[in-house]
Parts: C-alpha cells; structure tokens; sequence
C-alpha cells in the first residue's frame, strides 16, 4: 500500500491490484474513506467534514496523476509521489 501524498495528517495510499472504480485510500486520525478519483465522490467510510473537504480539492487538482497512479499500482508498480495540499 503505497503512500503517494501527506497533508495536515492525511495519508494518501493506493493498493497494488487494487478493485475498480480508481480510487484512493485517505486516512485521517482512526477514520478512513475511498475516494473515487474520477467522481471525486466518497465510495466508503468517512472523514471529518474538514478533512474530507481537503481530500476533495486535492482530488480535484490531481485527478490526472492519480489516474495515471492507479494505471502503475493496478500493473504492479510503484506509483509517483503527488505534491502535497498546501496553505496559501
């Protein structure tokens, strides 16, 4: 389960030969969501409000190297670091 992005103590990963639709795992604290990456939709679990709506926007900035993440990670290999969220 590679992390492929932390930001404000959330941890980004997607699973080797993982199911479809493209997704990621966020972690935050002892709660964790799948993320569609296409949908920028919540498939399962859940996240504080905050965080949730961080992973969204980071999602949304992102969805063409997480979608290229998923290609490497679904072939088995090891997928790119992804730039964090950051404070303006």
């Amino acid at each position: 389960m590679p992390e492929i992005s932390l930001f404000f103590g959330i941890r980004i990963s997607i699973y080797y030969s993982d199911h479809n639709p493209p997704h990621i795992h966020a972690k935050y604290n002892n709660s964790e969501a799948l993320i569609d990456i296409q949908e920028a939709s919540v498939i399962k679990g859940s996240l504080p409000s905050r965080q949730l709506k961080l992973v969204m926007a980071w999602v949304l900035l992102y969805q063409d190297d997480l979608m290229q993440n998923w290609e490497l990670a679904r072939d088995g290999k090891e997928p790119n670091k992804i730039p964090p969220l950051e404070r303006k």
